[in-house]
């Protein structure tokens, strides 16, 4: 639509055309903001699921490597995951503020044995979650990490 020209030769909108058009952009942005929320949640859940199967698969060739027993706490309260080889912490990551989500678990903590088999790990499950979206990371007694 042309602008509308009025008597003393300004061009301009008239407010019918603007709220009509911030009306239409109102609608668009309602439909697009909760979408593009949901799957930035989606994304950081996945980035974090990667961090936790990662500092697991790390601990697991710890052990191997060491040819000790390694054990993984997993501190739901603040999002923590520890490493550590007796009492001493080898790797400690913090899952929750790094990637701004909530951790689950079944258990408190994994022992890994010399061989790589998880000890206390028969249906391990850590849940990362942040707001709807949410993942699921398994360790077999295997010691395996899915």
């Amino acid at each position: 639509m042309p602008p509308v020209k009025h008597s003393e030769g300004y061009a301009g909108y008239t407010i019918v055309e603007l709220v009509l058009v911030l009306t239409i952009v109102g609608v668009l942005m309602s439909i697009a903001i909760p979408r593009s929320q949901r799957m930035l949640d989606g994304i950081t859940v996945r980035s974090a699921v990667g961090d936790v199967q990662a500092t697991l698969s790390f601990a697991r060739t710890l052990a191997l490597a060491g040819n000790a027993a390694v054990a993984v706490d997993v501190d739901t309260a603040s999002g923590m995951l520890r490493i550590r080889r007796g009492p001493e912490i080898l790797l400690s990551r913090n899952v929750g503020s790094v990637h701004g989500v909530r951790l689950g678990s079944t258990r408190d903590s994994l022992t890994y044995d010399p061989r790589g088999l998880g000890r206390g790990a028969a249906n391990l499950s850590i849940v990362v979650r942040r707001r709807t979206a949410a993942e699921t990371v398994f360790v077999s007694r295997f010691g395996r990490v899915r």
